[in-house]
């Protein structure tokens, strides 16, 4: 395999390599590609442009999309389901940097996360 196909198959393992075009992108979503402009101007996910100017999405910003879908199809509103999206990922990442520095704490010699 020549060095520069190398360096291209090393990104099919990486969630946020721009691989999916917006028509392949919203096929995988079972969407429309106005959903896909919908989500992107309410901030919830930002494609890659291609040198050609073309959006390009990675795996993880398909997982996002597919998300705020799932609250659509509920009915939700497109801005209403992106700003859930959002707050769902900052809880996430609130309890897990919760859990790491409890984690941390319960590691100290002399301290315990509970007595605190």
């Amino acid at each position: 395999m020549p060095a520069e196909n190398a360096s291209v198959a090393g990104n099919l393992d990486d969630d946020d390599y721009p691989a999916y075009t917006m028509g392949r992108a919203a096929d995988v979503l079972g969407t429309t590609p106005a959903f896909l402009r919908a989500v992107g101007e309410a901030g919830l996910i930002t494609p890659l442009r291609s040198e050609g100017g073309h959006r390009r999405y990675s795996r993880r910003q398909l997982r996002v999309a597919a998300r705020a879908r799932e609250l659509v199809d509920q009915g939700t509103p497109v801005e209403a389901a992106c700003r859930i999206v959002s707050l769902e990922d900052q809880l996430d990442d609130a309890l897990r940097l919760n859990r790491d520095m409890r984690r941390e704490l319960d590691e100290e010699p002399g301290r315990r996360a509970a007595e605190i």
